[in-house]
């Protein structure tokens, strides 16, 4: 039996069919004391008369207790990416298995190795504490009863400095419609707050610190006349054609999002997706009876919707101001309007303007045709689209992708070389971009929600997105998220993001964005940048080492 072990980066996805040998090992990286460090161990094994060999794994550090181990799974990716995407920056762009969901390994640590297949273990080395400054080896062996079969090692060098706090607002779409349904809890029910929690925890692990909230089922890719599962916050009752509001599920859930470390409250679209023209499903009790009161059936600019409406938001504002909250709350009109919809959405932002001034409403919009009507103030614009927004100074801008930008620009597809996504960091760094959004940290519907999917099974919403792009964590047993390899590649670019902030607070940001275009052969922009694992782990040495030495 031949083994072999290699340390490899994050972004080096292992694919089965892949040989070890034209896998490039590193031996060093460094990192600050509160930053999660992460890694890979890839290993095979061949030349043995049986097609597996069970192994056990033994971690050897004086940083023992801060490192944790996942299996890192293959899933079916049934569609890549689009046929007309420029393919530049993917590994692959077919059918098949690809390495993403990553399972925490056992106490027993143990695992088997497939005669021929390369596999590989995702290493996070994190501390909230804080490392000490210092150098720490890591030492991963496989042992097959009480023999060695293979070990790889990778020294650690701990910065004495600590990452800032993020500065950008960040959010990926929560979707507690997806967790009832996948975990068949009730909604609202004991287990269901309590998976919520986990997985909002989650959330902010991966650097999200703004939530989707509720205060409606969102009407977010809802088919039209369709309806997903209700997950109304606030409770309404309507007596005499008059309305009452209940809080107590949205207070719940404010003090679980506190609890977690989440920042801010993102209130959900207040008008249907794509046109501005109905009203998201709103439920109510009249009379006793439970009932949709508004919905696909309803004029979102006629009296009746709009006078709802107005007292409904006049209503929460107020409840949020009492809760201290409301200065961290932003809100939604409708998602992604074309110049086609100004009229509509003029209509129902004036409806509501005069109840939300002073309060940021925001919405993915990537016409500047659109924005500069002004009816959008603060605009979302995606990747590909908003460099005529740098280019015009729009300020305290944001950005977001979804499956659309499949081209060129960075993304989180599964079929990614790893260093695309994380690149993200450094566009976000150069053009000083305030927030982020992402529409999927857990959608597990089809697409348009005409029924719930198993993400383990299908990555693509029934071949409606590239996997990767509608969740970034897997529902895991007991109610728990399961991390995702093209997941922890975004938050690695976010985590770059924070230390390019600390070392322009050192050094300034000239100087900062120098020693990261330096070895890029030309300016990056959003659509150009180097895409390979040599250029992003060089960017970050440089950059450790420009921040230890103005630490001296």
């Amino acid at each position: 039996m031949k083994c072999l072990m290699k340390i490899l980066p994050a972004t080096e996805k292992c694919f089965a069919d892949e040989s070890i040998h034209d896998k490039k090992e590193i031996t060093h990286l460094s990192m600050l004391k509160n930053e999660r460090l992460e890694f890979q161990v890839a290993y095979t094994v061949w030349e043995t008369s049986d097609h597996i060999r069970e192994m056990r794994l033994r971690v050897d550090s004086t940083i023992k207790d801060s490192i944790t181990v996942c299996r890192v799974e293959q899933v079916p990716v049934a569609f890549a990416t689009y046929p007309h995407a420029d393919k530049t920056g993917y590994l692959r762009a077919t059918p098949g298995l690809y390495p993403d969901l990553l399972i925490p390994m056992s106490d027993q640590h143990r695992f088997v190795m497939v005669n021929g297949s390369l596999c590989a273990l995702f290493i996070t080395v994190e501390c909230k504490e804080g490392l000490t400054a210092g150098d720490y080896p890591i030492t991963v062996r496989a042992f097959e009863g009480e023999n060695m079969a293979a070990e790889a090692t990778l020294n650690i060098h701990v910065i004495d400095a600590s990452l800032p706090e993020s500065d950008i607002i960040h959010t990926q779409w929560f979707h507690a419609d997806c967790l009832a349904q996948y975990y068949d809890v009730p909604v609202f029910s004991g287990k269901h707050w309590e998976i919520i929690e986990n997985f909002a925890a989650e959330a902010v692990e991966e650097g999200v610190n703004m939530i989707l909230t509720p205060v409606v089922t969102p009407p977010l890719d809802t088919a039209r006349g369709g309806e997903r599962l209700t997950v109304q916050l606030v409770d309404i009752s309507v007596d005499s054609g008059d309305y009452t509001f209940g809080y107590d599920k949205l207070d719940r859930w404010i003090e679980i999002m506190d609890r977690v470390g989440m920042k801010y409250f993102e209130i959900c679209h207040l008008y249907t997706q794509w046109g501005v023209q109905n009203a998201p499903k709103i439920m109510a009790t009249i009379d006793g009876e439970y009932k949709r009161i508004f919905g696909w059936d309803t004029d979102a600019h006629g009296e009746g919707y709009c006078t709802f409406i107005r007292k409904f938001l006049s209503s929460l504002v107020e409840h949020l101001k009492e809760l201290g909250v409301d200065k961290r709350c932003y809100y939604h009109i409708s998602d992604e309007p074309s110049f086609d919809h100004l009229g509509a959405y003029t209509h129902a932002k004036e409806t509501i303007a005069d109840i939300l001034e002073g309060y940021p409403i925001i919405d993915a919009l990537s016409d500047y045709e659109f924005y500069k009507t002004g009816a959008v103030e603060n605009p979302i614009p995606a990747t590909d689209h908003v460099h005529e927004f740098i280019e015009n100074g729009v300020p305290n801008l944001w950005t977001y992708y979804c499956c659309s930008e499949h081209s060129k620009v960075s993304n989180r597809f599964i079929a990614m070389h790893g260093a695309r996504t994380r690149m993200l960091g450094v566009q976000l760094f150069k053009f000083d971009i305030a927030g982020f959004l992402q529409w999927g940290f857990n959608f597990y519907n089809s697409k348009l929600s005409r029924y719930p999917i198993n993400p383990f099974v299908d990555t693509c919403a029934e071949f409606s997105f590239p996997g990767g792009d509608s969740f970034a964590v897997y529902p895991g047993r007991g109610g728990k998220p399961y991390r995702s390899l093209h997941g922890c590649l975004f938050t690695e670019g976010l985590t770059d993001l924070r230390a390019f902030k600390l070392c322009a607070r050192l050094i300034g940001k000239e100087a900062t964005l120098k020693l990261i275009e330096e070895d890029a052969g030309a300016p990056i922009t959003f659509f150009d940048y180097p895409i390979s694992t040599e250029y992003v782990l060089g960017v970050r040495e440089k950059i450790n080492c420009a921040i230890e030495s103005a630490l001296k």
